[in-house]
C-alpha cells in the first residue's frame, strides 16, 4: 500500500517542490493550501485517485482537523506530515503591528501544534509516522527585523523536540528542515528590489549582501530540502528523531 503525505501551503514555492518530490516517489499526497485558486492549479494534472487538494486556514483549528480528518478518511492512512505553510514579514519591534505578529505565531506555530495534535492518533494507531516541521536557520539564530518569524520558527523546533520525546516508543518520528538562503523566485524578487533600492546589479547584491554570511557562496537547490524530507520520511531515517537537519551551505557554522 502506498504512504500518505499531508503537506500544508504546497499550492506553491517550497511547499509545491515537497509535494511533486514525494508524488514522483511513489506517494499518495495531500496537498492542502489557503489559497483555492493556486491549489486547484497545483493538483490540476494529477490522477484524482492519487491526490487530493483541500483548502485549509491552518491558523483555525476547526479547519485544521477537518484537514486531518478528510484526509485519513480519504486514504485511509496519514504518514508523512509535513508542516510548511508560513509566511515573512519585516519590521523593526517597535514598528511591528501586532495583529501580524500575531497571525504569523498562528500561522507557524499554532498551525503545527494543531495538526500534529490531530495526527498523531492516527499515527500512533498505525505504529508509524514521521512529523517534518518547515523551520529555519531563523530559528537557530537571531535575525534584526523578524521578530514574528524568529520568534515562529524558535518555538517550532521546541514544538518538534516534544513531539519527538512523546512519540518516541510509538514508530513516531519528529524532526526540524532549517533551511538558509533558498534559490526561489520569491528570494530573486526579494533581491531584484534590494539590488533597485541600492541601484547596484543582482550579482553585486549576492555578491557584497549575501555571499559574505555564505561560506560556500551559493544558494540552496530548493530540491534539496525536498531530499531531505524524503529521506526524513523514510525508514532509514527510523532512529533520527528530534534533530534539526540545516542546509545552509554553511550560515550557521560561523
Amino acid at each position: 500500500m502506498k504512504k500518505v503525505a499531508v503537506i500544508t501551503g504546497s499550492a506553491s514555492g517550497i511547499g509545491l517542490n515537497i509535494a511533486q518530490h514525494f508524488y514522483s516517489n511513489s506517494y499518495r499526497v495531500v496537498f492542502t493550501d489557503i489559497n483555492q485558486e493556486a491549489l486547484h492549479n497545483a493538483i490540476a494534472n494529477y490522477p484524482q485517485d492519487e491526490v487530493l487538494g483541500i483548502q485549509c486556514d491552518v491558523s483555525k483549528e476547526e479547519e485544521v482537523a477537518n484537514l486531518i480528518n478528510k484526509s485519513y478518511e480519504h486514504f485511509g492512512r496519514i504518514d508523512v506530515l509535513i508542516n510548511n505553510a508560513g509566511l515573512q514579514y519585516v519590521a523593526k519591534i517597535e514598528d511591528f503591528p501586532s495583529v501580524k505578529f500575531e497571525k504569523m505565531i498562528q500561522i507557524m506555530l499554532f498551525g503545527a501544534f494543531y495538526s500534529t495534535k490531530y495526527v498523531l492518533p492516527i499515527m500512533k494507531n498505525q505504529s508509524f509516522g514521521r512529523i517534518i516541521n518547515m523551520a529555519s536557520i531563523n530559528g537557530l539564530i537571531g535575525f534584526a527585523g523578524k521578530a514574528a518569524y524568529n520568534s515562529a520558527k524558535h518555538g517550532l523546533i521546541g514544538l518538534t523536540k516534544v513531539t519527538a520525546l512523546e512519540c518516541a516508543t510509538f514508530g513516531i518520528t519528529a524532526n526540524t528542515i532549517c533551511p538558509g538562503y533558498i534559490d526561489t523566485p520569491l528570494v530573486r524578487g526579494q533581491m531584484q528590489d534590494l539590488a533597485h533600492t541600492r541601484g547596484v546589479s543582482l550579482e553585486q547584491v549576492l555578491d557584497e549582501v549575501l555571499f559574505p554570511l555564505i561560506p560556500q557562496k551559493q544558494l540552496i537547490d530548493i530540491n534539496d530540502i525536498a531530499s531531505m524530507a524524503l529521506f526524513l520520511a523514510s525508514q532509514s531515517a527510523k532512529h533520527i528523531t528530534g534533530q534539526n537537519m540545516v542546509i545552509d551551505a554553511g550560515y550557521t557554522a560561523q
